[in-house]
């Protein structure tokens, strides 16, 4: 009896060694993986464009583990929902670095998120490529940050730049301009670099006004600005706002010569398809769309990509806004990764600093406090959409490049009024 009750023994010690054995392969092959975290908008109104964005960071994650991962190792995306809120963000760093001990981060979407993530990079000295952040490091000055964004040196003033080089040249000249902008982060600051633009292309200010981010009746807004009576309207909004003030502007019947300006939501399909024939005339900025100047390598198989997985993801269909930005910002992480072989944030920052990018945006150098050496914001003019299918906006015709002139696939049609009339 006590040879059986030995051998059973034997059994499941040798059991339990084997699992013991095979827990900690399984725990080796995790520790394998070269893991970057982040949030990202998936809920909440920053929802739109924050999925897409990561629909196509697992595409890059998929491309870059089929060629063998990075330092011949698999990479790992971790992340999570930070709901669109911003108070949800510092936890969420603080759990990818202390519990899921990532090796490096990379921002979510959107500069009100980006914000709040800062001080846990500086504080933790990691290495920070955030994504559509305007402005962010001027109050930070980190050596360790770049923004994938295509303002150029001068971020607040760009969103808006093509605006004002458009009007400033039409025949006549507009003289006044009103502002109105959202009270929170992005906002802020794509009115602050307005100002500036009006004031050196020389338009007299009439209204400069923010508003709540909870705003959802925008008629007497809109209502007061008319009372002012501006030649030109900019207004730096978020997606929900931005629904709500095109409304409005067709509700009041308000017709300035020309309105826009960086009004956040317009670059996604479900707000085009919303809107259809109200987005008529408005001239508002962009990044990137696929006309041909913009062509750049692996930006058209980067969307075939998307576009083929966009309708499993429940995101955008067409994915003409983030998809190309959000593949871009991890394709500068990897390369510096490969060619630095380090995963050390100190290392990877100054490779990052010094190195020209080729990537599907084109070529990417970053500059002062990690924002692009050279500008490249687009302005975009909606003109004759005629219904509120994805066909409408599915071919570019219905939103050409205005500015700058290299980029350009059409005029500009001004005053607004002519614009609405075809």
């Amino acid at each position: 009896m006590s040879k059986i009750l030995q051998a059973v023994s034997v059994r499941h010690a040798t059991w339990w060694i084997v699992a013991v054995l095979l827990l900690a392969t399984a725990q080796a092959k995790a520790d394998e993986n070269i893991k970057i975290g982040f949030g990202m908008a998936l809920t909440g109104p920053l929802a739109a464009n924050g999925k897409m964005s990561l629909v196509a960071m697992q595409i890059w994650e998929n491309d870059i583990n089929a060629k063998g991962g990075l330092l011949g190792r698999p990479v790992k995306l971790v992340y999570y929902d930070d709901q669109s809120s911003p108070a949800q963000v510092p936890s969420i760093y603080a759990k990818l670095l202390d519990i899921d001990k990532v090796d490096l981060i990379v921002s979510g979407y959107a500069s009100t998120q980006i914000a709040a993530a800062m001080p846990v990079a500086i504080q933790r000295k990691k290495l920070f490529i955030s994504l559509f952040g305007t402005g962010i490091n001027e109050t930070f000055n980190y050596p360790k940050y770049f923004s994938m964004i295509p303002n150029g040196p001068t971020p607040k003033p760009a969103f808006t730049r093509g605006f004002f080089k458009v009007a400033e040249v039409q025949t006549p000249r507009p003289q006044t301009i009103a502002l109105a902008h959202a009270d929170a982060e992005f906002g802020q600051n794509a009115c602050e670099g307005a100002r500036e633009n009006a004031k050196t292309s020389g338009f007299k200010v009439v209204y400069d006004r923010s508003y709540p981010p909870t705003t959802t009746d925008f008629s007497p807004i809109v209502r007061a600005i008319q009372a002012a009576n501006p030649d030109l309207l900019v207004i730096c909004s978020y997606p929900l706002d931005t629904v709500g003030m095109v409304r409005a502007m067709k509700e009041v019947d308000f017709k300035p010569k020309m309105w826009g300006g960086a009004m956040v939501g317009l670059q996604a399909t479900v707000f085009k398809q919303q809107l259809g024939p109200l987005l008529n005339g408005l001239v508002n900025n962009d990044t990137w769309l696929p006309v041909k100047s913009m062509e750049f390598p692996g930006a058209m198989e980067l969307l075939k990509k998307y576009q083929e997985r966009a309708k499993a993801a429940g995101t955008d269909p067409l994915g003409y806004y983030m998809p190309v930005w959000a593949y871009a910002y991890l394709q500068v992480l990897g390369d510096a990764i490969t060619a630095s072989k380090s995963l050390n944030d100190d290392v990877l920052a100054d490779y990052i600093r010094k190195t020209r990018f080729a990537t599907v945006v084109g070529d990417v150098k970053f500059g002062k406090q990690g924002e692009w050496e050279e500008e490249r914001t687009l302005a975009a003019q909606f003109q004759n959409i005629t219904g509120n299918s994805i066909d409408d906006f599915r071919e570019l015709k219905t939103e050409v490049i205005i500015y700058p002139p290299k980029y350009k696939s059409g005029e500009v049609i001004y005053p607004y009024e002519k614009a609405i009339a075809k």
